[in-house]
């Protein structure tokens, strides 16, 4: 107004010159569909066993998602990428697994979190490759972000581990039905 100085909306879009656009809209499109998966596993686990002593370990994970969910988020603006049209389907299935697993107690839910954990840690390791394959440089800001939430999800597995999952009856069957549903959530989100 008065001062004569022009005001000028500030962009959020990162220059797109350059860059592998499909490569990367795959990435951001599966782990913002990842990290809504997970924040709707830790509301399930929170609803049945938010008032036990897991409680608040469950909580500080489910707090470090959510900020993974909001830059995720953040990223897909400024990359100018879609969601999966799946995010209905996993915001009722990433509850009800949360949900289903914490009603096997405080080891089902942990051993949940270590099968979805291992997952996507490995899931994160394959597009830290891509991206150091494509160009480090190029991609330095989107994978410092990929790193320190793969660094948080190992986190995640270690406190599950901690937390007695391996004692869940018929660990390896769960842990091994549920990593199957993470490998096939990853395979159509990055394309749907």
């Amino acid at each position: 107004p008065g001062g004569g100085a022009s005001l000028r909306p500030c962009s959020t879009r990162v220059a797109q010159e350059g860059i592998n656009k499909p490569v990367i809209d795959r990435i951001i499109r599966v782990d913002h569909a990842g990290e809504y998966g997970a924040n709707r596993i830790y509301a399930g686990q929170m609803a049945v066993l938010g008032r036990s002593s897991v409680g608040p370990i469950i909580q500080q994970m489910w707090n470090q998602e959510k900020d993974h969910l909001k830059k995720f988020s953040e990223l897909m603006v400024a990359y100018r990428v879609r969601p999966t049209v799946l995010l209905p389907f996993w915001n009722v299935a990433g509850f009800v697994l949360g949900a289903g697993s914490a009603l096997l107690g405080k080891k089902g839910a942990m051993a949940c979190t270590v099968a979805v954990e291992e997952s996507i840690s490995e899931h994160y390791n394959n597009q830290i490759r891509t991206l150091i394959e494509e160009d480090p440089e190029k991609y330095q800001e989107l994978l410092q972000v990929i790193k320190q939430f793969r660094d948080d999800e190992q986190e995640h597995h270690d406190i599950g581990l901690e937390h007695d999952a391996e004692a869940t009856p018929a660990y390896s069957v769960l842990k091994t039905a549920i990593q199957l549903g993470c490998k096939a959530a990853i395979f159509l989100s990055e394309r749907i």
